[in-house]
């Protein structure tokens, strides 16, 4: 009889700046080490020069985004949360209270194989 399995640990979070610098100085070496050798470098492999180059520019690129993207998030997820919390908490301009939705469909995800009309 096999004994239950215990639960996962929860994933961890990693620092996203620092593995993004950490990649794009990598590219960075290996660019530094293309130029050095640039030369003795056949002609057919000198494609690994505009790898190297694409490398750092993504590395940059993704230095300059990921912290928009995740305050995006955060701003959605605080979004949601107040959405979610009731029309009290929604508030809108002048003090006006945005309507309530009082859809009766339901989607045919919920219940899959029946019609989604009542």
């Amino acid at each position: 009889m096999d004994s239950p399995r215990p639960s996962p640990p929860p994933p961890l979070e990693g620092d996203e700046r620092l593995i993004t610098i950490v990649i794009t100085a990598g590219w960075a070496v290996a660019l530094a080490g293309v130029l050095i050798a640039y030369g003795s470098i056949p002609q057919h492999d000198r494609w690994w020069l505009w790898t190297c180059v694409t490398g750092v520019v993504l590395g940059f690129f993704g230095l300059w985004y990921v912290p928009r993207l995740q305050r995006s998030r955060a701003l959605a997820a605080e979004r949601r949360t107040a959405r979610l919390a009731g029309p009290a908490a929604q508030v809108g301009p002048a003090g006006q209270v945005p309507p309530e939705k009082d859809s009766k469909t339901v989607s045919s995800s919920e219940t899959p194989g029946r019609s989604t009309r009542s």
